[in-house]
């Protein structure tokens, strides 16, 4: 099988809304048109890049990167990556693995000092990361915000 990474366009947001589903299935689906709304900004941001893994002509998977500019490590940014799914069909078959190689090279080409992401408290997604070059270096902690309620 024949993967490719690529950046995701418009035509590739059914596929990621898709994806997500999987990633978050207790998440309610986006109405259309905020979709839409949501994907314009995204794709308006600098230094944002979704790259979307194709095995075939199928969307199997996806990870959101952004670059964010730094004033410390002698300016040099610091590439998140966010939202890394691959679809239950296409798992152990290595378009993780791409699309994380992928990530590296994005922030390699921005001059970041590092690549960074928070991962599932799962053992096999640790193994998956470490296997990919990662080190769990430092605890990381999340503060959800809770939805307002709509009028």
């Amino acid at each position: 099988m024949k993967i490719t990474v690529r950046s995701a366009v418009e035509a590739d947001l059914s596929a990621l809304l898709a994806l997500y589903s999987e990633l978050n299935p207790d998440d309610a689906p986006l109405p259309q048109a905020s979709a839409d709304a949501i994907w314009a900004a995204v794709s308006r941001q600098q230094g944002r890049t979704v790259l979307v893994a194709d095995a075939g002509d199928t969307v199997a998977g996806t990870a959101d990167c952004i670059v964010l500019p730094n004033l410390t490590r002698g300016g040099r940014s610091i590439l998140f990556v966010e939202n890394v799914v691959v679809a239950g069909s296409f798992q152990r078959r290595g378009v993780g693995r791409h699309l994380m190689e992928t990530a590296v090279r994005l922030g390699e080409s921005a001059d970041c000092y590092k690549v960074q992401l928070l991962a599932a408290d799962d053992a096999y997604v640790h193994t998956f990361y470490e296997a990919c070059g990662f080190q769990a270096l430092a605890e990381g902690f999340r503060r959800y915000i809770p939805q307002a309620p709509r009028p």
